[in-house]
């Protein structure tokens, strides 16, 4: 990291393309999101049965779709899971079905589907089954987690720099959430619990990374008082990037071999920390704290046009 050591680039400079090319991918993330009717949620919050099942000699995907639609299971999802001859199939539950009811749900499944392939050796490697009612409960839940992680974050870093800053931070973190979902819904890809968690960490880490360069800037204004606010905050983002960038590269690292090799069980979370850290590390560095700037630069303009002309 010595090409970073005395760096001096120029980011608040790129001010207001970071913000259009931000503002940009966040609406059509929305937009994704609402072609999609939201987030595709996963049994763990709309209730239902995943079944998780290998076949020998395997059919093809497309078979095992018909079949279930000849056996008269309405909305089941089938995808590949792990090898050719590996299936999850994902049933969701009926309105005020129970638990225990989505779970018998789960094994007449797999009874339609050995009577569809009797000349198949079908094995149940897994199953999961979640009531209605829990998945509606544990969706609360998540929303009420990630509102009040938010919440705290903001009067957290207010306390410990001013208001401004705690809003910059948000805008940074509400920006990498709708980007993690957006690109989840352009991919097709379930939320679960796995995946709020995952969430979770992207707005940990990136206001980690976020209060790091904060915490200069605050140095750098009583130690440069002669420099411009934009010149302060941008020698501040230059002085941390090396930390900045040494800590998204491991942590990438770790996060890609996990994608790679973790299998196809953990796979959707860390594709979501791998996207997490890269959009985490471009908006605390191109979206909160030229924020900062933004604001500052604001505020001096409205002074300026409140003052009276001499």
């Amino acid at each position: 990291m010595q090409f970073f050591r005395n760096a001096n680039f120029n980011f608040t400079g790129a001010m207001k393309v970071c913000f259009t090319l931000s503002g940009i991918l966040v609406v059509l993330s929305l937009v994704l999101m609402l072609i999609h009717g939201g987030p595709r949620l996963s049994i763990d919050f709309t209730g239902g049965s995943v079944l998780q099942v290998k076949f020998a000699p395997a059919p093809g995907i497309t078979e095992v779709r018909r079949a279930l639609e000849t056996k008269g299971i309405v909305g089941a999802q089938v995808t590949a899971f792990g090898g050719t001859d590996e299936f999850l199939i994902t049933v969701p539950s009926p309105k005020g079905a129970s638990g225990e009811q989505a779970a018998d749900t789960a094994q007449a499944l797999l009874s339609d589907l050995r009577g569809a392939f009797p000349g198949n050796e079908v094995e149940l490697r897994r199953v999961e089954s979640v009531g209605p009612k829990i998945g509606s409960e544990l969706r609360t839940a998540a929303l009420n987690s990630i509102v009040a992680g938010l919440f705290l974050i903001v009067i957290y870093v207010w306390f410990r720099f001013v208001l401004r800053y705690g809003l910059a931070a948000i805008l940074a973190l509400v920006h990498d959430v709708i980007l993690t979902l957006g690109v989840f819904s352009l991919m097709d890809m379930e939320i679960s619990l796995q995946i709020v968690a995952a969430l979770l960490t992207i707005v940990g880490y990136s206001i980690n990374d976020t209060i790091v360069v904060f915490d200069r800037i605050r140095e750098n204004m009583k130690l440069r008082r002669r420099e411009s606010y934009r010149e302060v905050i941008n020698r501040s983002i230059n002085e941390t990037l090396s930390r900045t960038v040494l800590t998204s590269a491991t942590t990438f690292a770790v996060a890609a071999v996990l994608w790679a090799m973790g299998g196809p069980v953990i796979r959707d979370f860390a594709f979501a920390l791998c996207f997490g850290v890269l959009v985490g590390t471009y908006s605390s560095i191109f979206i909160a704290s030229p924020m900062l700037v933004w604001w500052y630069e604001r505020q001096t303009i409205d002074k300026k046009r409140a003052a009276p002309e001499m």
